[in-house]
């Protein structure tokens, strides 16, 4: 009987269980966690923080999921070695677990800035269950909140909190919001209805100290300036969990490098999810596309391959999509182009009206898309850019109303699209 062993119980881990289960029977899968929560829906973790889902809501498969999928699962278990050349991965505890193949599927850590006061009590990151609980059990003593970085993470803790009628200040090193996601005349659309629901933001400086004896009670910047809070949320960025392979000569750059099939240089090792740097439709390059579904999907086709089938991952489209008080933004692929790459953007945009429209194009293929305030395109523009359809003659039309889905079924097969 084939063992496989899975370190990670989130979407990429899971739908990896669900593509071996269904394809190897009799096979043995052990499920390794760092987590003590079952399996549960990260991207919800902003709305139970605000109040709008109850935790119940939160679980992503029940119990009995593992039971029916033959599965021996480890919670509060964490992985510290990958062995190999003996097949067999070692725990924090000294357990050791044997595989015959293994996925990694560990995820990625929030980063954390080194600064005087940041291992305080009440200093948070906003990235699992744990951190969304023990944040939402000190709001009723919390009257204002500090959150470091203006990214999706971030703004999305920020948002909840406001929410929750807490006083929150963002402290951006750079000189706009959601800089990984969105240009400058997107990010100021989205930041004038933050700041309409009450979020202020303090551009070009990053925190200096975290200050308080015991408890916290301010932040001091790089001006000198001192913010008074009781709370301070990291979001910094995060970074892809892979030290437990820095002794198995796995290769890595920013996460662990996999091919078209998602196998590592190690022939039955694979790599899925957050911690996976892959294939990038829109680049041509390799990248850490950290989302949801981008995991989901890497989970399955790296559990077919595992249960010995071929199943080629074409490669991810970095994409967000966030609602910021009922105005949608959705950033896919190439955000912005680079002032020598080449590439051509096309815009529509009325700020006043709060609606922003931008195309990038490299050649006669569009590789990127920032969409504020009308987002009902975002579904075609997608499949433009992962089906790399050749889009000359009608670039212009993309940035209109009536560009459908019948056209894009036209541009996809036929490689070509009639208008009227």
């Amino acid at each position: 009987m084939k063992q496989y062993v899975i370190i990670g119980n989130s979407a990429s881990g899971i739908a990896a269980i669900e593509s071996i289960s269904a394809r190897d029977k009799g096979a043995k899968i052990i499920v390794i966690s760092d987590e003590d929560y079952p399996a549960y829906c990260r991207c919800l973790i902003s709305y139970y923080l605000a109040g709008e889902v109850k935790e119940d809501k939160l679980v992503y498969r029940p119990e009995a999921f593992y039971k029916e999928h033959n599965v021996e699962l480890h919670l509060n278990k964490k992985v510290t070695r990958v062995d190999p050349a003996k097949n067999r991965v070692v725990c924090a505890d000294k357990s050791v677990f044997n595989y015959d193949s293994l996925l990694i599927a560990t995820g990625a850590r929030p980063k954390f800035p080194e600064l005087p006061g940041i291992k305080k009590e009440g200093v948070f990151g906003f990235r699992t269950v744990k951190d969304a609980k023990e944040i939402s059990g000190l709001l009723p003593v919390t009257k204002s909140v500090c959150v470091l970085g203006g990214g999706l993470i971030g703004l999305k803790a920020a948002c909840a909190l406001r929410k929750r009628s807490i006083d929150v200040k963002v402290v951006i090193k750079s000189r706009q919001i959601l800089s990984q996601m969105l240009d400058a005349d997107a990010a100021i659309l989205a930041q004038k209805r933050l700041e309409e629901k009450g979020i202020e933001f303090l551009f070009g400086q990053d925190a200096q100290e975290i200050i308080g004896e015991g408890d916290i009670r301010a932040l001091k910047v790089e001006s000198g300036k001192v913010f008074s809070c009781s709370m301070v949320i990291s979001a910094k960025g995060v970074q892809p969990n892979i030290e437990l392979i820095k002794d198995a000569e796995i290769k890595t750059r920013e996460g662990i490098i996999a091919n078209e099939t998602l196998r590592t240089n190690v022939e039955n090792i694979f790599a899925a999810g957050d911690v996976c740097e892959s294939a990038d439709i829109s680049t041509g390059g390799f990248a850490v596309n950290a989302l949801w579904p981008i995991a989901v999907e890497q989970g399955k086709v790296a559990g077919v391959n595992m249960s010995g089938e071929r199943l080629v991952y074409e490669g991810s489209v970095g994409m967000n999509s966030i609602d910021f008080f009922g105005l949608p933004l959705v950033s896919l692929g190439v955000y912005k182009a680079g002032a020598n790459s080449g590439m051509e953007e096309l815009k529509s945009a009325n700020l006043k009206q709060g609606y922003y429209k931008k195309l990038i194009f490299n050649g006669n293929l569009l590789v990127g898309a920032v969409l504020a305030g009308d987002i009902k395109n975002s579904g075609i523009l997608l499949r433009l850019i992962r089906e790399k359809a050749d889009v000359s003659g009608f670039k212009d039309k993309l940035l209109q109303d009536n560009f459908s889905y019948p056209c894009i079924i036209n541009v996809v097969k036929e490689k070509e699209c009639r208008y009227v």
